[in-house]
């Protein structure tokens, strides 16, 4: 957890929870998994537990510390909306984003059946824009198998609703919840670290196409590999780093 992050699309992540399981296969090399798992069992370190889920109240309100306004990824080494983690822990995460408006923050899961249902159940009487200008909520979508994930994100009240579609493992047809009424934003990406699955350039084109059709933005955040430095992140000889336009609180 970091007021600074090296991952492309953000400015600093928040981890109020640590920890996960897998879900899809998009999951198989988990980059946080991995990461925490070097330092299970070493005393006092925050990852002494590994890759088991943590719930750390004392973080919940980091991001109004930070005075300066970031885009932030929240829980960049878990699922806020794991199942194991409290509806009223849910709510007081929610509850800072809002006390913290001079951020936006970035909430993406794999899970956006709960994240929908408490979306609605929470705020069933709120003007959801009006009360969370500063929030997008995002879904992680590997394949085709997963694109039902898009369709349920598509649907909610958010000021910007994002994909992630990292790592990418065959191609995708997102026409159908691209545009003003569905997702704002594409973030696409290969792969990396030891046994990574190869991204075919086709399926990155061919998403970036669909983006421009519906105009909506498209990042490309890497090819990946086993070491993704030289692999980059230039498609046709150009970098693709757009952004949404979303309202500040």
């Amino acid at each position: 957890m970091s007021d600074h992050s090296a991952i492309e699309w953000t400015d600093a992540t928040w981890n109020p929870v640590t920890g996960c399981n897998k879900v899809s296969p998009g999951c198989k090399h988990c980059y946080a998994q991995t990461f925490s798992e070097r330092f299970r069992g070493v005393p006092g370190h925050p990852f002494e537990q590994g890759f088991d889920l943590r719930l750390w109240p004392q973080r919940i309100e980091l991001p109004l510390r930070w005075r300066t306004p970031r885009l932030i990824f929240v829980n960049s080494m878990s699922d806020l909306f794991h199942e194991r983690v409290p509806d009223d822990f849910i709510a007081r995460v929610f509850d800072t984003m809002r006390r913290a408006s001079w951020h936006r923050f970035q909430v993406l899961t794999k899970r956006p059946e709960r994240m929908a249902r408490f979306v609605r159940e929470h705020f069933a009487s709120e003007p959801w824009r009006s009360t969370h200008p500063n929030v997008w909520l995002g879904t992680s979508v590997e394949s085709e198998r997963y694109v039902g994930r898009a369709e349920i994100v598509a649907s909610l009240p958010a000021a910007v609703r994002f994909l992630s579609c990292e790592p990418l493992l065959g191609p995708l047809d997102l026409r159908h919840v691209l545009g003003p009424t569905g997702i704002d934003w594409v973030i696409v990406g290969g792969e990396s670290g030891h046994g990574a699955r190869t991204m075919q350039a086709a399926w990155v084109r061919n998403i970036r196409s669909q983006c421009r059709a519906a105009r909506v933005p498209f990042f490309f955040k890497q090819w990946g590999g086993p070491q993704k430095s030289r692999t980059g992140r230039t498609l046709d000889k150009r970098t693709h780093d757009a952004m949404p336009v979303a309202p500040r609180a």
